[in-house]
């Protein structure tokens, strides 16, 4: 499939994950974020309105306080999410500054999304940003995200939260950053005959097989998450990316049509 339709697309929902910002499990990976910061606010001074959802708050926070291990309770996580999230949204307003734009943060929880007064509440915050050329940060608010019994305010992971995020605002495309290429035909660490799909129509049983895998320590998501965001995407309609993090220029390249990572995208 040709790519050219993307130039016209206008609202971008952009994810990047752990992986992505971290350098190693206890070092940030400033030069990342920076890039990023960079492309982001060209896209939004060029016109295109960006929303990005992060994660990492664990990641940073574990990585500040030289951790070796994960946190096993809870609560432990949950301070580590609180302390790490002021610290990674810190450095994207540093790094955004650079760059004279503006950032919001906006921190989730699914049950606000399943409320028809909240989600209306989060689709004007978000519309209201973007009006003021505020670049929209969101993270899952993972200090109070706890799923008991039958009230539900985990995304369970980013990937998840990033789809969701572009349907709430109606956005064409959501490209997630990760540390792939795209979706391969079989694991190409494993596998080097594993080819990569340059365009996905449907989520079949085929593809679910080839998503296989699991992120770091500091990371939920692996490409079976990512396969359940485009399962998002295709039913509102909409297209979906899935590339490397490795140089966030590249997402220049993406929105002038050229074919980078797998597309999402139906018929």
């Amino acid at each position: 499939m040709e790519r050219d339709f993307i130039k016209d697309y206008q609202r971008i929902v952009i994810k990047i994950g752990t992986n992505s910002i971290m350098q190693s499990q206890k070092k940030v990976n400033y030069q990342k974020i920076d890039r990023l910061a960079y492309v982001c606010s060209s896209l939004q001074q060029a016109g295109k309105e960006v929303i990005l959802v992060t994660s990492g708050a664990i990641g940073v926070g574990a990585s500040t306080l030289n951790y070796d291990v994960y946190p096993s309770t809870i609560a432990e996580q949950q301070a580590l999410a609180a302390f790490g999230q002021s610290i990674l949204m810190g450095h994207y307003s540093r790094f955004f500054q650079n760059y004279n734009q503006h950032v919001g943060q906006i921190l989730l929880t699914r049950d606000v999304i399943d409320f028809p007064e909240s989600l209306h509440n989060v689709r004007t915050a978000l519309d209201t940003l973007l009006a003021k050329n505020i670049i929209p940060i969101i993270n899952e608010n993972d200090a109070i995200a706890v799923d008991e019994l039958d009230h539900q305010t985990k995304f369970g992971d980013n990937d998840t939260l990033s789809a969701i995020v572009a349907r709430v605002v109606d956005a064409e495309l959501l490209i997630i950053l990760s540390d792939v290429e795209g979706l391969f035909t079989d694991n190409p660490m494993r596998n080097p005959e594993a080819v990569m799909l340059d365009h996905v129509p449907a989520i079949t049983e085929e593809v679910e097989i080839m998503a296989s895998g699991k992120g770091s320590e500091f990371s939920k998501g692996g490409m079976l998450t990512k396969i359940r965001a485009a399962e998002h995407m295709l039913a509102a309609g909409k297209a979906m990316i899935v590339t490397s993090s490795d140089e966030p220029a590249k997402l220049f390249n993406i929105l002038a049509g050229e074919k980078i990572g797998t597309l999402f995208k139906a018929e």
